[in-house]
């Protein structure tokens, strides 16, 4: 140990060049290295949810919960099988033995799923397997509200997800309490009945003009390829436009038995924020990407944003 201390002595410049780059690589490995109050925690669960609009809670435990266990149980390294049901579905949650493989059990989960479907009922929607990942919770709520049409709000929340979700470190920034947009056609029965147009002949007469129809194959000599002939509504024009009924002189248009306007689907839920309706991102970060960098980058996007708001809207940043 002696001869160790005098060798340092020895070489001070060697030594204190030594430490700089220790100091140097641990301030480099310090501000690189990701920071999160929770860290990425593998959950040894995995749960397959099922769907079957209509079913009583004791029907689906019989009829979706049952078959599914039992073919669970041939998976390997479970710990333990639950079950619920509930109306309108069910879902069985398996627990595996801790150091399990995700990739492995995934994929053996689904291929139990594949064997189950056989026994689900005809009216049951196509079971999904989902994996417990504490990483792909949101990291950050941006909570948007004020005094503006819903439309604006919404325009403003899909111009903030676009500008979020091109930051590298951002896996997906998710609008929650958003309403799907739809098409609306108000028919006047009294100018159906004037023409003639039978109610749900029109009805059927719009299903089968927003279709694409397959127009068979062309052959070029060199190869082969299928053609289609796009027929899909885009906007409320060309609902309008379509032609109802035809003949050499004249022709009926949508336009002239019925409104069209863009709308909204009817909503399941509200949210408010001061009495004012309200729309949040929730920001999900990629694996291993430093947590505090990608909050900061967000709030810089939101704060330069905002200046292109209407002066009544109002922004919220709540961070989870």
């Amino acid at each position: 140990m002696t001869a160790l201390i005098e060798a340092a002595l020895g070489r001070s410049r060697t030594v204190l060049s030594l430490l700089a780059m220790i100091l140097v690589a641990g301030i480099i490995a310090f501000i690189d290295i990701p920071k999160e109050a929770e860290p990425d925690i593998p959950v040894p669960t995995i749960y397959v949810s099922m769907v079957y609009r209509g079913i009583s809670p004791e029907d689906g435990e019989r009829l979706l919960v049952r078959p599914m266990e039992r073919e669970m149980r041939s998976v390997e390294g479970v710990k333990e099988i639950k079950g619920q049901s509930y109306p309108n579905g069910a879902n069985v949650t398996l627990e595996f033995e801790a150091g399990f493989d995700v990739d492995k059990a995934i994929q053996d989960v689904r291929e139990a799923v594949d064997v189950a479907k056989a026994e689900l009922p005809a009216g049951a929607e196509e079971p999904t397997v989902n994996e417990v990942n504490m990483s792909l919770l949101p990291i950050l709520a941006v909570s948007l509200s004020g005094d503006v049409p819903e439309r604006t709000l919404f325009t403003i929340a899909k111009r903030l997800k676009d500008k979020i979700e091109d930051v590298p470190s951002v896996l997906e920034a998710d609008i929650a309490g958003d309403r799907e947009e739809q098409m609306e056609v108000i028919i006047d029965p009294a100018l159906l009945k004037s023409y003639g147009i039978d109610a749900n002949e029109f009805t059927e007469f719009l299903n089968r003009n927003n279709t694409v129809v397959a127009a068979g194959e062309l052959d070029t000599g060199t190869g082969r390829f299928s053609i289609n002939v796009p027929g899909l509504i885009e906007g409320v024009e060309d609902v309008l436009e379509l032609p109802v009924v035809s003949t050499r002189d004249a022709s009926i248009s949508v336009g002239d038995v019925a409104k069209g306007r863009r709308t909204f689907k009817d909503a399941d839920g509200y949210a408010r924020v001061n009495g004012q309706a309200s729309l949040t991102l929730e920001i999900s970060k990629r694996v291993g990407e430093n947590i505090l960098q990608t909050v900061e980058i967000v709030r810089a996007i939101v704060e330069e944003d905002r200046k292109s708001w209407p002066p009544r809207h109002s922004g919220q940043l709540l961070p989870r």
